[in-house]
């Protein structure tokens, strides 16, 4: 006798039903493997932007798994503190964040993101992401090097910085702090820069460029000194004193530089005949002078007016002396205008610019108002 193995057949209710049963014994086996095998859905972290970031650009973190975005919206820190907007991307699987300014150049950041959950269930564990930040314009060559001596600049021979890379996403500032002096720019390519001083060199100066730098759409408060360099103007020719007295003085304004370079003082050059007086470093202006004649001559030293009078008279020479200025504490020797005779005669302006004095110095009637209004008692005096 055959036997025959029955084949039964499932219907459609009963096929329904085994597929609900399969799908939940899948989704069980998933998060039993998940909780079994969390290494297979661990979230990996990694910065997009290798590279130093420039200071407005978006920070881009990728997650290896999309994440429940509330995990993370609010948590976020960022040291040192700045304020930020965050947008997810690619369903949660980025995450950009933008700075509300910008971020500051040349620093080092820190990103901490919280624990969070990716949507297979599994922690993502708390990270911490660094950055650096773009760095302000390096200077790469400057001419004249740093520490040059004997330097004339001039429109044919300017200053030229010349920089590593484009300064397009700064603003500069060129200054010499000698006088705290801004420059002109004679041209705008942005990675060199041709610089020429506002007013001439002063000869045999030391001078220190100093550069400073802003991210462009910082305030002007936030420059940061980012390079300096120093050089010494060229040293003056020797000077010869010509008879004419207009060029001896036009010689004098342009050559004669000052020995004090902060207040007020008097620099008297007796081989040149000659008086400037100085103001921070600066000569406001020279003017001819007649010191003390051979045998009487005017000491060289470095003095200070001691006792100012509008009108002295001299008892050992029987004259008046206008705008009288004591270089000495006993009154041997002091600065005032040409001496008058009781008589009312007035010692001719000629004699300026020649050494015959008893051994004052003599200024002419304009010249020594300007000096008597401009000294004040303690003023330094320099006679050489």
């Amino acid at each position: 006798m055959k036997h025959h193995i029955g084949v039964h057949h499932i219907n459609t209710p009963q096929k329904f039903i085994l597929t609900i049963l399969i799908i939940i014994l899948g989704v069980f086996g998933m998060v039993f493997s998940i909780k079994a095998y969390p290494e297979v859905f661990k979230t990996s972290v990694i910065l997009e932007n290798s590279k130093d970031i420039r200071p407005e650009e978006s920070i881009v973190i990728d997650f290896s798994f999309p994440v429940f975005t509330e995990d993370y919206n609010s948590k976020i820190k960022i040291s040192p503190s700045v304020g930020y907007k965050i947008q997810w991307k690619d369903s949660n699987k980025k995450l950009e964040i933008i700075p509300q300014k910008f971020w500051q150049p040349e620093m080092q950041y820190e990103i901490i993101l919280p624990i969070g959950e990716n949507i297979m269930f599994s922690d993502v564990e708390k990270q911490t992401i660094n950055f650096s930040t773009e760095k302000y314009p390096q200077v790469r060559k400057i001419i004249p090097e740093n520490g040059m001596q004997n330097v004339a600049i001039d429109i044919e021979d300017p200053i030229i910085l010349n920089f590593a890379k484009s300064t397009a996403d700064f603003s500069l500032k060129f200054m010499l702090n000698y006088n705290n002096e801004t420059f002109f720019e004679t041209n705008f390519n942005r990675d060199e820069f041709k610089l020429m001083p506002k007013n001439p060199m002063k000869y045999g100066e030391k001078y220190i460029l100093e550069v400073y730098a802003k991210y462009k759409n910082a305030k002007n408060e936030d420059y940061e000194k980012i390079f300096e360099s120093s050089f010494e103007a060229i040293m003056p020719p020797k000077i010869i004193w010509d008879q004419d007295k207009e060029i001896r003085l036009e010689r004098a304004r342009r050559y004669t530089t000052a020995k004090i370079k902060t207040g007020k003082y008097i620099d008297i050059n007796l081989s040149a005949q000659v008086m400037s007086i100085f103001q921070d470093g600066k000569n406001l202006d020279s003017y001819m002078v007649s010191s003390g004649k051979r045998g009487m001559d005017t000491p060289k030293m470095e003095t200070k007016i001691y006792n100012k009078f509008p009108r002295a008279f001299s008892k050992a020479y029987g004259l008046f002396m206008p705008n009288w200025m004591a270089m000495v504490s006993d009154g041997k020797y002091g600065i005032h205008e040409l001496p008058e005779w009781p008589s009312g005669y007035k010692e001719g302006a000629a004699h300026l610019g020649i050494p015959v004095s008893h051994g004052c110095v003599r200024l002419g009637v304009g010249s020594s108002k300007r000096v008597y209004d401009f000294a004040e008692v303690g003023t330094p005096v320099i006679i050489y």
